[in-house]
């Protein structure tokens, strides 16, 4: 199987539309207002690893979670860990003031500290005030372990890369598959790697949009399901010809952005429905696989440099939460399946060789399926 020269494309192209509501224009995370995403790509050298050198396919994706000024405008923030062999720095402090006041870094597990340093090189560089006039911050940095094709122990992440990923960040579409954090992913033992999607709620349902971005590197292909149908027990004999991964489950780390007016409390909420989005693609969040969601909204600003003693807040009611928790379902699924949609074949290191997900099959499978179906 070689997908090198076939086009790629994301899951509503091959015609195939994942739950009820209708994605935002972009059909992805930039679709909140404000929301930013940038890449910097990582891809050198071929073969073997010789003398603690190797191919590299890393990378560092950023998501500014508001254009203008996050350290000094902070957002509400929540999140959830559905299993915890995997990291996202930062998370701790999010989880017990319920804000957000960095950009979000996404790499590989060597790299965090290294992403951690550049951003606060870089915050501190724009905002001489951290650590004197104002209090310190705490970098939010996720991370997936991409060894299988990537020289992870070369640490090839460096402070430039996440400076270039940050000041790459743009509105509007967003690259997917091999590129940023999610370059040397993988995906139910397909190449997998950065995905996003949007759902835009109707008037009558509040009219809010949810944005996910993922970097997917989880699960098995027998345990992978498109729209429910189990496409990877039918790919199986034709990829189980290629060497996949078996040391590592994988892991997927998952951010979502919202302009719905949320509180910290409930953010978390909307975060574990995330993970039922992940399980809809096959995971078993399995003993080695790290579930990590972060989620922040737009809505409300807490400033830094306000010295009032209370805010007046604008807030969703817990009751109408319901189509915010199908939503980000829905765009959960669906940015897993556009990282694997969208990402292309790839050799690494070792010469490991991951596969794409071979979109004519897929297309007459979901074809077939829905013929007898109904």
């Amino acid at each position: 199987m070689n997908n090198s020269q076939s086009k790629r494309m994301r899951i509503r192209d091959l015609g195939i539309k994942i739950g009820m509501f209708k994605p935002g224009r972009y059909n992805a995370i930039t679709d909140v207002p404000g929301v930013l995403v940038g890449h910097t790509t990582i891809i050198k050298g071929t073969g073997t690893l010789v003398s603690g050198k190797g191919p590299v396919r890393t990378g560092v994706t950023a998501i500014l979670p508001k254009s203008g000024n996050i350290f000094y405008d902070r957002l509400s923030g929540g999140g959830f860990v559905l299993n915890g062999a995997g990291e996202l720095s930062g998370l701790t402090q999010v989880m017990e003031w319920g804000l957000i006041e960095t950009p979000i870094l996404l790499t590989n597990t060597l790299s965090v500290g290294t992403c951690s340093h550049g951003l606060v090189k870089y915050m501190v560089e724009k905002y001489p005030g951290v650590g004197r006039e104002y209090d310190v911050m705490i970098p939010l940095v996720g991370e997936c372990d991409d060894s299988w094709l990537n020289d992870i122990a070369g640490r090839h992440v460096r402070t430039e890369h996440v400076y270039e990923a940050i000041e790459n960040a743009t509105s509007g579409p967003v690259e997917e598959g091999n590129v940023g954090g999610g370059t040397g992913m993988i995906t139910c033992d397909l190449k997998g790697g950065i995905g996003t999607s949007s759902r835009k709620l109707p008037p009558e349902k509040g009219g809010y949009t949810i944005g996910v971005i993922v970097m997917s590197n989880f699960g098995r292909l027998l345990e992978f399901r498109l729209d429910g149908i189990p496409v990877g027990k039918l790919l199986a004999p034709k990829i189980e010809e290629y060497t996949i991964r078996r040391e590592s489950y994988g892991s997927i780390i998952t951010v979502i952005a919202t302009n719905a007016p949320l509180l910290s409390q409930q953010l978390n909420r909307l975060s574990k429905r995330a993970a039922l989005g992940i399980g809809r693609v096959g995971s078993i969040a399995a003993h080695q696989s790290g579930e990590i969601v972060l989620a922040f909204s737009t809505a409300n600003i807490f400033s830094r440099r306000s010295k009032r003693r209370a805010y007046t807040l604008s807030i969703l009611s817990d009751e109408h939460m319901n189509p915010l928790y199908q939503a980000v379902i829905e765009a959960t699924e669906e940015a897993i399946l556009n990282a694997i949609c969208m990402a292309d074949d790839m050799s690494g290191i070792n010469d490991h060789f991951s596969p794409a997900l071979p979109l004519e099959e897929v297309r007459n499978i979901m074809e077939m399926y829905i013929r007898y179906r109904i």
